[in-house]
């Protein structure tokens, strides 16, 4: 019977159910035959749901829809060519920097794709690149601001893992920039023969002027979090006012009764599904916990690796493979409890092990067969996943080289922290 039940579940995963649902149905069935209280998971879930952390969510989520639903893509992007666009691969690098931008704001949730691609696409190829750079550069630009601030799963991965928010906007600064100069020197070996202009200082003056607004942002989040004089909370409801203000208000591109209920609706989607998958894997986390799942697999370890380094090799394998068929808010939430004993056991810095996790997990949206970004930019430019796959390699094998570097580098990660 419990066998039976369980290849139903893996049948129905199979058959593209949900996975919130897989996760609730799994979890029944465990505690079920397990017969463990399941009263504790209650307890777990309000400990979870009063976390303050938690608000941060929602808001930063509705000021990146806020922004991606304006003109602001189009102020910035004119602002990141004038500032860049003179280099070689300057236009190249200007949408590196600009979707990184939009992705820390809007989570890898393939806004950065669909609100962008339409502006950058037809950009790039005036500038004679090909179609594969071009397409490969926006695919693997839609997960690439994952680990700046305020990013979402970096907040999720805090609450997850008891870990300080604030350190973890720290250590993710320098390796996300170490991803970008990656991109960056493969656009400017690809650009290095592509016609640019001259600098123009009277252009990136009007460009400054126009984006006046935006401008300020992440000074206010960043700023105001690391002088102290604000919370992660309070920097969120302060970043959504204040972009709520400047859309509506100062530039008007958004009208606040017609426009702004529509946008609250799509960027919820996205945060009620994040809460459901929240709430579902965390009875299964709790059932893995219970059963002692990661002790078991510590011993297992313990066997077949006794040093650190080949460690963390097996550990970001496994965590490509999860990032490819995983979203990264449900393997934050499942993944992440069963490996932090395991990396403490062999001296990991819990704030270095969120940054090689966050970097894999954002790797792994554009690794085949189903990182989900080979899927959008399949559907936003209406090309076959698998000239995708083609395309992604060398970004796939660049991002992997700059994963070993943030893995067998901890400072890169752990400079700012205490």
């Amino acid at each position: 019977m419990e066998l039976a039940l369980y290849l139903t579940i893996l049948l129905l995963a199979i058959m593209g159910t949900p996975i919130y649902a897989i996760m609730i149905l799994f979890s029944s069935v465990a505690f079920f035959f397990a017969d463990i209280n399941i009263s504790a998971i209650a307890v777990e879930v309000y400990k979870m749901a009063a976390a303050p952390t938690l608000l941060t969510i929602p808001l930063f989520t509705f000021a990146g829809y806020l922004m991606a639903e304006s003109k602001s893509p189009q102020r910035l992007l004119r602002l990141a060519q004038a500032s860049l666009g003179w280099l070689p691969g300057g236009v190249a690098i200007a949408s590196l920097v600009l979707c990184a931008f939009f992705t820390a704001f809007t989570g890898a949730s393939g806004v950065t794709i669909i609100a962008l691609g339409g502006l950058l696409y037809p950009m790039l190829m005036k500038e004679n690149y090909d179609e594969d750079f071009t397409l490969g550069i926006i695919t693997t630009s839609g997960s690439l601001g994952l680990l700046f601030p305020p990013s979402l799963p970096i907040i999720l991965y805090g609450i997850v893992a008891r870990v300080d928010i604030d350190q973890l906007f720290l250590a993710g600064i320098i390796p996300g920039i170490l991803l970008i100069v990656v991109l960056s020197g493969y656009s400017i070996y690809k650009g290095s023969m592509k016609t640019r202009g001259s600098f123009n200082l009277q252009e990136l003056t009007l460009a400054m002027k126009e984006a006046r607004y935006e401008i300020p942002l992440p000074f206010i989040i960043i700023g105001g979090i690391y002088s102290g004089i604000v919370t992660p909370t309070e920097a969120s409801a302060i970043c959504a006012f204040y972009v709520l203000f400047i859309e509506c208000v100062l530039y008007r591109d958004i009208d606040f009764f017609k426009d702004v209920p529509g946008i609250i609706k799509k960027c919820m989607s996205l945060v009620g599904a994040i809460l459901l998958i929240l709430c579902c894997a965390l009875a299964m986390t709790n059932y893995l916990v219970d059963e002692e799942i990661p002790l078991r697999l510590l011993e297992m370890m313990k066997e077949l690796i006794h040093n650190k380094y080949v460690f963390l090799l097996f550990l970001n394998i496994f965590l490509l493979a999860v990032g490819s068929v995983m979203d990264i808010f449900s393997a934050i939430i499942v993944v992440v409890p069963l490996i932090l004993p395991i990396a403490e056991e062999f001296g990991i810095h819990p704030v270095h092990l969120a940054i090689i996790f966050l970097t894999n997990l954002e790797i792994g949206y554009i690794t085949p067969p189903v990182g989900i970004n080979l899927f959008i930019s399949s559907f936003r430019f209406n090309k076959s996943v698998l000239h995708l796959y083609k395309v992604a390699v060398p970004y796939l094998i660049l991002m992997i080289g700059a994963l070993i570097a943030i893995t067998y580098i901890p400072w890169l990660s752990l400079v700012w922290i205490k």
